[in-house]
């Protein structure tokens, strides 16, 4: 079925019909998602993307009967839109968002759209480092509690696919930063802020206070009635606060200082409360994931549990069982006595941060690729404690080298995964661990970080 014959088709429908019009662009996989749950609800679909459409979801749309295009935005098949739902990708600059603004047509993530369509109870997670993981171990809990649960937003399979197929009663949302900025009269039952650091600043005019005015958008909407779960030790978390009030109940979680209601460590002991005399108790060394970073996203999750007054046991044994995500500090291999491990989720400098945090032998560290205005120097007295050499894989790896000539005595350049396991190989010892973790994103060399972690991974299984 030909595009051309798609479109033309979706029009005359439209016109006979008289149906609401709702056009999504990026045809991705939350894309997708919304055009089966717009069709479902008996809205006049259109799909248009200014990439290339992969055979997967092109596959899809025609299934679906669903019009779309393909590496084009036709603006006369767009400006005539009731709603718009876009893809957390495009950027509000982009020429079609501003013209789409201009005419006073509403422009909403699918995470907005589909919202409308369910009741469920939803926990919102976000953070700049440490969502992922902590959604997949929230997701986990309630699962095991026997919960009905769906896992969606920045991870899995899309939400408003799940809300035109499933019939969940609670949903564990992964929200980015880029997703909350198309959400207007979306409340979360339950929010989470893990943190807040520097990250995507390309999108945010460079400035920091405007990241963080994002992600504090994870309480608009929020009542008495609903709760909202955050980091005591975050100081841009904190600072951000002082400018916002949460009308929800709080929880916060330290790992320095005991909390009244909430999450805090006290001799390598982690307590979760949420009301009086109904207290958790979990000792750090039985958590699944270990390193400092993990114990907060084990307690933002154990709150989460706790206000949704599941059972002590069940919790404890889920957050003492659960299995990491792909990507995230992956153990890939051990060959001649050196660790290669796979952290190539990692994509701003905090996340790298964490993981060079959690080693406790030399390292071989392998960075680099998209700099998305990076400031390396909180990595500084890391790299010179445990960093033996830098491995940089990206096209233009300038930055990395000014940033730290003069913290280790070797820094490499190659273009390849393949070309950087061999060379971190060679440089590692036993004992040491070769650490793919660039701070950076990947698209110069990759499609994702998925395909840089994967390449990662095959080429060291060829050692």
């Amino acid at each position: 079925m030909s595009t051309d014959h798609n479109i033309s088709q979706s029009n005359t429908q439209s016109a006979m019909a008289g149906r609401s019009r709702v056009v999504i662009l990026g045809a991705g996989e939350s894309g997708i998602g919304a055009a089966k749950l717009a069709q479902l609800k008996g809205f006049d679909v259109f799909v248009s993307d200014y990439g290339v459409i992969t055979d997967k979801y092109k596959a899809a749309l025609e299934k679906l009967s669903i019009p779309f295009e393909s590496e084009k935005h036709t603006e006369e098949l767009i400006l005539n839109a009731n709603e718009v739902i876009k893809s957390p990708g495009i950027p509000s600059t982009a020429p079609i968002i501003k013209k789409l603004v201009e005419k006073g047509i509403s422009v909403v993530s699918e995470i907005e759209f589909a919202k409308r369509y369910t009741n469920a109870k939803v926990i919102c997670i976000t953070g700049s480092n440490g969502k992922s993981t902590t959604s997949l171990l929230t997701y986990h809990i309630l699962k095991n509690a026997g919960l009905n649960v769906g896992l969606a937003g920045n991870i899995g399979q899309s939400f408003a696919a799940q809300v035109a197929t499933e019939d969940f009663e609670y949903y564990v949302l992964e929200i980015s930063s880029f997703m909350l900025d198309d959400m207007f009269r979306f409340r979360a039952d339950i929010a989470v802020l893990l943190n807040i650091t520097p990250d995507h600043l390309d999108r945010y005019d460079y400035k920091l206070e405007n990241y963080a005015a994002s992600k504090m958008r994870i309480i608009q909407n929020q009542t008495q009635n609903d709760v909202f779960i955050y980091c005591a030790d975050d100081e841009e978390s904190i600072k951000a606060l002082m400018h916002i009030k949460p009308l929800a109940k709080t929880y916060a979680f330290s790992i320095v200082k005991e909390v009244e209601t909430g999450a805090y460590l006290k001799a390598e002991t982690i307590h979760i409360l949420t009301e009086p005399n109904k207290e958790l108790t979990m000792s750090i060394s039985d958590l699944a994931l270990q390193g400092k970073h993990n114990i907060y996203n084990s307690m933002a999750s154990g709150i989460v549990a706790k206000v949704l007054e599941l059972r002590n046991d069940t919790i404890r044994e889920s957050m003492g069982n659960f299995k990491n995500i792909e990507h995230r500090l992956e153990h890939v291999a051990k060959i001649s006595g050196i660790d290669f491990i796979n952290d190539s989720k990692a994509t701003n400098v905090n996340s790298t941060w964490y993981a060079l945090e959690s080693m406790t032998t030399d390292v071989v560290l392998i960075m680099g690729g998209v700099d998305k205005g990076n400031d390396y120097s909180m990595l500084k007295d890391l790299v010179k404690s445990k960093v033996k050499a830098i491995v940089c894989l990206g096209k233009d790896n300038k930055r990395i080298h000014d940033a730290f000539e003069d913290d280790v005595d070797v820094i490499v350049n190659t273009f390849s995964a393949e070309e950087a396991a061999q060379i971190a190989f060679h440089l590692a010892k036993r004992g040491d661990a070769v650490l793919l973790s660039p701070a950076c994103a990947s698209f110069d060399l990759f499609k994702s970080y998925e395909d840089r972690g994967n390449q990662f991974k095959a080429a060291v299984r060829e050692l």
